[in-house]
């Protein structure tokens, strides 16, 4: 399985609005294309939203991301819920926890 950690900055006030799009809209769509939400956090000093999304299907990270993100349900969320978003971090993670 691979995971990606995401960290993204949001812009002010607009926390509780992200949240509300996130879970009503990226999450289920990312399900859909075979993704699974590992966990999500915040951070409210600093105004990070923090999630590790997980992928197991038959593409590569980068196949499914791609294709997630030219679906045409993603292509149509009106309005973008990233609209919310300052700025993007994004790491691909390898499993080293002990066997």
């Amino acid at each position: 399985m691979a995971y990606q950690l995401r960290i993204y900055v949001i812009r002010p006030g607009e926390m509780d609005s992200w949240i509300a799009e996130w879970k009503a809209q990226i999450v289920r769509l990312r399900q859909r294309h075979g993704f699974e939400i590992a966990g999500a956090w915040t951070t409210a000093e600093s105004n990070r939203f923090i999630w590790v999304l997980a992928y197991s299907g038959p593409k590569t990270w980068e196949q499914a991301n791609a294709d997630y993100y030219a679906s045409a349900d993603r292509v149509g969320l009106d309005p973008d819920p990233a609209r919310h978003i300052i700025s993007t971090e994004e790491w691909l993670m390898s499993d080293v926890a002990p066997a």
